[in-house]
């Protein structure tokens, strides 16, 4: 079977990566999961939590990118990254100044976030058409001290900051500007440019677990925010309901989507932060993050039943959440006119 672009699906995942595990070592409290953003083990009295991202899509800041969206995983389970490593493959033909430069994204998004680089590979790689940084991050904490994925409970309030298709949006209006802009507004696409700025969840993450209440929170990356919700109700076991109006969304994501008649929902939405909370620390949760100028809105709740996962129109109109195949970006990326 020709696997779809993007993530592995789910159901492979089960039957051939989840069997292959290597050794058993009781050290490990969390290991690859379904819907889950990175690994747990116990080392001494100190918990080591990790993530490893590839940034495959886009050519465009994919040293900066690979730090945030690494840095992000680390995040949601409640915990500060702290170290970082990278493997950089590159094409054939590629220069010294494209190291230089991606090395300077990477000094500079891992300054940011107060995170040390601490080693990695880099090469030049045969049949490569393009940069790609396969980047790993970690952080440290204490027992009890972080939530995963898979920790939301029937009646949890499910809260999302930003809006949806962040990324996405980001990479289709760099990577198809000129062809966007025949169509929309050249302010509109410069705006959505910036979108690359939205990209941490690290501020929001840390907000929302300090306050308390929070079960579990899962970034939305390849697959969107439909994606994410499917991936954290997989991982809970657990059913969910989806108010669409509820969703929130820029006029930037909205216009590019119409432009390539893809969904907006399926759109890789790193930036985004999916908060399963408590129904009583909800509220405090939305306003903590507002007080710190942090978009965000409860956009639906957990049910029991797993088999229920609900989309909920502003008519009341009650649907199946799609669960996508392969996230609209690449959907995108084939109707561009330019090679990316």
């Amino acid at each position: 079977m020709k696997l779809p672009k993007g993530k592995i699906p789910a159901e492979t995942l089960k039957k051939t990566v989840f069997r292959h595990l290597g050794a058993e070592r009781k050290e490990v409290l969390l290991g690859p999961s379904l819907g889950e953003d990175g690994s747990v083990v116990k080392i001494g009295e100190e918990i080591l939590i990790s993530a490893m991202d590839p940034i495959t899509g886009t050519s465009e800041r994919i040293g900066w990118l690979a730090v945030h969206i690494n840095a992000n995983d680390v995040a949601t389970f409640g915990v500060q990254p702290t170290f970082f490593s990278s493997c950089i493959l590159l094409p054939e033909n590629s220069s010294g100044e494209t190291v230089e430069e991606i090395s300077r994204q990477i000094d500079e998004a891992a300054k940011d976030l107060d995170i040390a680089v601490i080693g990695g590979h880099s090469e030049v790689t045969p049949d490569l058409e393009r940069p790609i940084i396969v980047g790993c991050a970690m952080g440290v904490t204490r027992e009890g001290r972080y939530v995963t994925s898979g920790g939301s409970k029937p009646n949890d309030k499910l809260i999302l900051t930003k809006g949806a298709g962040i990324e996405g949006t980001a990479i289709l209006a760099s990577e198809a500007y000129h062809q966007l802009k025949k169509k929309i507004d050249e302010h509109i696409l410069e705006s959505a440019v910036k979108f690359y700025d939205k990209i941490s969840v690290v501020k929001d993450a840390i907000l929302a677990f300090n306050v308390g209440g929070v079960n579990a929170m899962h970034d939305p990356t390849e697959g969107g925010v439909a994606g994410g919700i499917h991936e954290m109700a997989d991982a809970a076991n657990l059913g969910v309901k989806v108010f669409e109006d509820r969703i929130p969304m820029a006029k930037e994501t909205v216009e590019i989507c119409d432009f390539f008649n893809i969904d907006p929902l399926q759109l890789i939405s790193s930036g985004a932060l999916l908060i399963s909370a408590d129904p009583q620390s909800a509220d405090e949760i939305l306003k903590e993050l507002r007080d710190n100028k942090i978009h965000a809105a409860i956009i639906g709740e957990f049910l029991e039943n797993p088999k229920d996962r609900l989309l909920i129109s502003a008519e009341g109109t009650i649907k199946k959440l799609i669960r996508p195949v392969s996230d609209h970006l690449w959907t995108a990326l084939e109707r561009c006119d330019v090679k990316i």
